[in-house]
């Protein structure tokens, strides 16, 4: 996948704990683990006893992005948590751990839980990857952890990163402080992202804007879409 644009100058996202500079053509849009094992009945969230329609209002927020993102060709990447058919790839520690109903790797209403392939893992319909965007399945709750993911971003000039998806203190923070970490600016989207527990959602966005943006940023969709340079 390459962008179909050239760096721009940066706008300014009214953000939290302050503005946002968000570089046009150099910032990658990040949907995390929008799939069908976490967002509908019978998948692996509804397995650990959650409530999945908690889920359900990040994606009209997530789809005006993307359609943003789509229409000016900036580089866009979805993830999916799911692991290999023998299990090679999920530590016990992980499988093993609580009292669900099924565990990863379980045959399910929508095929084995959290498995590479199988319909459960695929992206919402409503989410549908396009062709040229990256698509990449991740073992952990990290995206960088074992996909390569750093060293695509890097060629395609990637520096900023616009997070969104599930779940808010899962999978997206962890995210988001691993590409911290790997230097990029990132920034959450407020109404792109839910949990299951709503008050660990408001925990994490206090915590990743303490301190001056220790983490990155948070500002709503209409203020990120708002700040968009016209197509």
């Amino acid at each position: 996948m390459t962008s179909t644009t050239t760096p721009q100058q940066a706008v300014s996202v009214p953000a939290t704990p302050f503005d946002y500079r968000l570089v046009p053509g150099t910032t990658a849009l990040v949907v995390i683990d929008m799939q069908r094992d976490f967002i509908e009945p019978g998948g692996f969230g509804a397995s650990l006893g959650n409530d999945v329609s908690l889920l359900v209002p990040a994606i009209a927020p997530i789809a005006a992005l993307l359609a943003a993102w789509r229409a000016r060709g900036w580089p866009v990447v979805h993830t999916r948590e799911a692991h290999k058919a023998d299990l090679s790839d999920c530590p016990p520690a992980k499988r093993l751990r609580g009292e669900p109903t099924l565990r990863i790797g379980d045959p399910g209403p929508m095929g084995r839980l959290l498995i590479s392939g199988e319909p459960g893992t695929e992206i919402i319909a409503a989410l549908a990857p396009q062709a040229g965007e990256i698509v990449l399945d991740k073992p952990g709750k990290g995206m960088f952890w074992a996909t390569g993911l750093h060293e695509r971003l890097q060629s395609l000039g990637v520096s900023h990163l616009v997070f969104t998806g599930v779940t808010t203190e899962v999978c997206v923070q962890t995210s988001m402080r691993e590409a911290n970490d790997r230097g990029y600016d990132c920034l959450l989207v407020e109404d792109g992202t839910e949990s299951y527990f709503p008050a660990y959602k408001a925990a994490v966005l206090e915590m990743i804007a303490a301190q001056g943006a220790i983490v990155g940023w948070h500002a709503p969709s209409a203020a990120v879409l708002a700040a968009l340079p016209e197509p």
